[in-house]
């Protein structure tokens, strides 16, 4: 039977933004999803005399936006069929199967905020007027209190309709800010799935006028930033007795710290300044229960002895295949 088929992809910026273009196929039960092709001269992948990148799938789910409708996640190769220099999702695969047997597990908070196209204000902001920094906006409810929960609402159930594995959604820091959670799962599977949950933001806030904001320092000034917190663990974390091994990947990380920031997005220095939750990106400490660390372990983690720590240095506009790699080589290697 015909169907659509939506193939998204990783440009070359230097924030890798999302591409997708739709393809009409007729596959049998089971079958997957062709391999297709784009400009790559466009998407600042490729010189325009040499212009052919290669769409190779991934991974695929339903899409909940449209009928009859499949989203299908792609690698980038070179027509060579080798990964593109853009291609971080290889790297991470390898990672991963490298350690597989340390079985780690990643769950990721995306945190972002919706601006309205007209005003090129969060939403909830008014013209000339900005609200009071450091609100009630945390979990709030309530009108002038939180904007934008219907696109929050849409795309936790169009998530869930894709059958991601998203953990939930809350109101953030600041007017107009939000966060979703994606997760546990290992790093490649979290990864595309994060991928395609920002895909599935962007598509349902276009509908409402909105853009998706993940700069690291949205506004200057006395409000937070927005960051993609990163919870991780291994086996030997969850078993009973982990606790030291928790202590462990935090001294492991502190010992990469700062290839670690190099490589967590971009604003780094903007966002990680030692307020506002946040250390500063030029020192690193971990701690429990203290959200102004580097890393923090929950203190139901200290109390059970065993569990998982949160990178909280990450930027909302992370690469996560990258992050999840990263981790994983660093605690493992």
């Amino acid at each position: 039977m015909l169907q659509k088929a939506e193939y998204i992809w990783l440009d070359g910026g230097d924030v890798s933004q999302l591409r997708s273009k739709v393809k009409v196929i007729d596959l049998v039960d089971g079958q997957k999803p062709p391999i297709w092709g784009f400009d790559g001269s466009s998407t600042l992948q490729a010189e325009g005399s040499s212009s052919d990148c290669v769409l190779f799938p991934a991974f695929t789910c339903k899409n909940p936006l449209e009928k009859n409708s499949i989203l299908v996640l792609c690698e980038v190769l070179a027509t060579s069929m080798k990964p593109h220099i853009t291609n971080t999702r290889q790297a991470c695969a390898k990672a991963a199967k490298i350690y597989e047997n340390e079985e780690c597990w990643f769950g990721l908070e995306q945190e972002y905020v919706l601006v309205d196209i007209l005003t090129d204000r969060p939403a909830g902001w008014k013209l000339h007027k900005d609200p009071p920094a450091q609100g009630d906006y945390y979990c709030g409810n309530g009108a002038g209190i939180v904007a934008g929960r219907k696109i929050v609402q849409e795309h936790l159930d169009a998530c869930l309709e894709a059958g991601l594995q998203m953990c939930g959604t809350n109101a953030e820091v600041m007017l107009g800010q939000w966060e979703f959670q994606i997760g546990p799962l290992g790093p490649v599977e979290t990864s595309d799935q994060l991928w395609v949950a920002r895909f599935l933001l962007q598509r349902i806030a276009e509908k409402y006028g909105m853009t998706v904001n993940y700069d690291a320092k949205p506004i200057e000034g006395d409000w937070n930033g927005s960051g993609c917190h990163t919870n991780f663990s291994t086996q030997k974390m969850r078993a009973s007795g982990g606790y030291e091994e928790c202590e462990k990947a935090c001294e492991a990380l502190g010992e990469r710290a700062e290839h670690h920031i190099k490589n967590y997005g971009t604003g780094a220095e903007r966002r990680l300044t030692g307020k506002h939750e946040t250390c500063s990106y030029k020192e690193f400490r971990w701690g429990v229960s203290d959200r102004g660390a580097s890393i923090r372990i929950p203190w139901q983690v200290a109390q059970e002895k065993r569990g998982y720590i949160e990178d909280r240095r990450p930027n909302a506009d992370c690469d996560p295949y990258v992050v999840t790699r990263l981790i994983t080589e660093t605690v493992c290697g």
